[in-house]
């Protein structure tokens, strides 16, 4: 189930964040990132799939 949340993290970060903790403040941190640039929001989005 990681790879696919990977996948979706690579894709459209935000996806992969919510798919990993739901609607939460590191989900909306994530569109933060992805709307400021899109590798951060890449970046953070593989951390919190990879630190579970």
């Amino acid at each position: 189930m990681d790879i696919i949340r990977i996948i979706f993290a690579v894709l459209l970060p935000p996806l992969g964040v919510f798919l990993q903790v739901g609607f939460s403040w590191t989900f909306i941190l994530n569109i933060a990132l992805t709307l400021l640039g899109y590798i951060p929001g890449i970046i953070h989005a593989i951390w919190v799939i990879a630190r579970k």
